[in-house]
């Protein structure tokens, strides 16, 4: 497989993802985790849960083909607030800056948005997503209400009014 035929699109959510959405990060949790109901929640009703409450979801296409996905989930109106939840780059597809192009999509939806700001939950064992989300200007802040049993760490990106 050549590189330079490999075009990545980053696109926003379309109904004929959403199988994608499930299958790309019911394969990365099951890698290192449990699936949890918060999982299965978001999972198996994106729509209802994440689009129409606000919020966005974005697939990376490499070829055509959904290799990625990231959603931004609206938590609070006031002050407006999202959690960047539910990255996910298919094996096939890591190294090639993916997740870095997802998260940065959706910090720049929430700017945009002019959210106050956004947070996400992960683990600890997780370093290169860590690496990730710091290079993509969050913080870590203390775990607080975490919905997920495997969250140990807690960031958040705080924009400049």
């Amino acid at each position: 497989m050549n590189d330079n035929n490999n075009e990545v699109k980053i696109i926003a959510y379309e109904p004929q993802y959403k199988e994608a959405f499930r299958t790309l990060n019911e394969e990365w949790i099951k890698t290192f985790f449990v699936m949890e109901p918060g999982d299965y929640k978001l999972l198996d009703h994106p729509e209802e849960e994440i689009i129409n409450k606000g919020g966005h979801i974005v697939f990376a296409l490499l070829n055509g083909e959904a290799v990625g996905t990231c959603a931004l989930v609206k938590t609070e109106d006031t002050p407006l607030t999202f959690e960047l939840s539910k990255m996910a780059v298919s094996p096939k597809a890591q190294g090639k800056k993916l997740g870095y192009l997802l998260g940065n999509t959706l910090v720049e939806k929430a700017k945009e948005l002019k959210a106050e700001k956004v947070f996400l939950v992960t683990n600890s064992i997780l370093v290169p997503a860590i690496k990730l989300y710091e290079k993509l200007g969050f913080v870590h802040t203390p775990v607080n209400h975490a919905e997920y049993d495997r969250a140990d760490v807690q960031m958040e990106l705080v924009f400049n009014k």
